[in-house]
């Protein structure tokens, strides 16, 4: 439910939209000039490791691109999620989202998750078109904390706007032409879900050993910058094969770096244009960005409600720890007899027998006292 706060904060956000920064002129142009044939060369997975300072893998970061169908339109689905620990801390993001032929963001799911020692951090992110607007729902969830916003954005003010998943399909399409334009600046959201710009710059072609083979990969610097002047820039440098494939991906200021362990398979334009397209399936919940929204919210739901029911009976855990310590203690080789023994003494409908008594495990420790 909307409040007056809400309201005006919405509308604050639109006023800095329409006032805030622009695309530029080479970005609209590079989008505009993008053809099917080049996004088709980007339909493959990218699958890496990532590797802490002292070459320890420590998680794992995988991108799919696929041909895919929404709302009877022809698109793309692109699925990216990294999931690992840095500094002993489990952390993980996942993004899933259905991207136009033209770039152009229509639906897309955004989670951050990074589990600490009393609780986790949730931090979830839904954008999706509705119009001439696009609507963007962030929740962040902190121990017993839930902050919910709704943001509405006018196209006509996003205008160049590139989303995460657009993101890495214009990387892949600047790698395979080995070349950045200059001044190549997009917009795109911040970390507070601001319209910020993200602009790319050409690195140095260097030299990367991948396998047991030493390649050439080509570089690419993006960078996203808030509109608050106070909100400090992040950076990424991410190195390609020639053919669009990720070699490495590292955060400028991050301990941590991606990398390719072993060279993709060499794919043919034959078998590039044989390939399936992929159409969303109401029932396929993993990859049906609304159903899975479902799942994760029924999910915290029903979480929510056994961690309720369970604070109201603390003898659960009691009753548990028991039969736990009885089992390491007596170790019966009929764990299952053993378990109807030891709840059995519950049930309110059994003579008042002692359930230890009737274990073969006790008669028999009975006989060798006898």
């Amino acid at each position: 439910m909307f409040t007056l706060k809400d309201t005006k904060e919405n509308a604050t956000m639109q006023e800095k939209t329409e006032k805030g920064p622009k695309a530029s002129k080479e970005a609209l142009e590079f989008l505009s000039s993008i053809r099917p044939e080049d996004i088709d060369r980007c339909l493959f997975m990218d699958s890496m490791v990532t590797v802490s300072e002292t070459g320890k893998d420590i998680g794992e970061f995988c991108v799919t691109v696929k041909n895919a169908v929404y709302n009877d339109e022809p698109c793309y689905l692109v699925h990216a999620n990294s999931h690992g620990a840095i500094d002993n801390i489990p952390c993980g993001t996942s993004i899933m989202s259905y991207v136009s032929k033209s770039l152009e963001t229509l639906e897309e799911s955004h989670e951050e998750y990074m589990k600490l020692q009393e609780h986790t951090l949730d931090k979830k992110m839904h954008i999706v078109r509705q119009g001439n607007h696009l609507v963007v729902n962030r929740v962040i969830s902190q121990k017993d904390e839930v902050k919910n916003k709704v943001f509405t954005f006018p196209l006509h003010t996003l205008q160049g706007f590139v989303s995460e998943t657009s993101n890495l399909l214009i990387m892949r399409i600047l790698a395979q032409q080995k070349k950045v334009p200059e001044n190549l600046t997009f917009l795109s959201f911040d970390a507070d879900t601001q319209v910020g710009v993200s602009t790319y710059r050409k690195l140095e072609v260097t030299k990367q050993e991948v396998g047991k083979e030493m390649v050439e990969v080509f570089g690419i610097e993006r960078t996203v910058s808030s509109a608050e002047p106070l909100q400090t820039p992040a950076t990424w440098h991410c190195y390609f094969l020639p053919d669009g494939h990720l070699a490495k991906r590292v955060q400028v200021g991050s301990s941590v770096t991606m990398n390719l362990l072993h060279l993709p398979p060499v794919t043919s334009e034959d078998e590039r244009a044989h390939k399936s397209v992929y159409v969303k399936k109401p029932l396929v919940w993993e990859e049906d960005i609304e159903l899975y929204s479902k799942f994760i919210d029924k999910k915290e739901e029903m979480k929510a409600d056994y961690s309720s029911y369970i604070r109201q009976h603390p003898e659960i855990k009691a009753l548990l720890a028991d039969f736990l310590q009885m089992v390491l203690l007596r170790k019966p080789q009929d764990v299952f007899s053993f378990a109807s023994d030891f709840f059995s003494a519950f049930d309110s409908r059994r003579p008042p027998l002692s359930s230890f008594e009737a274990s073969p495990d006790t008669t028999a420790a009975k006989d060798d006292k006898s």
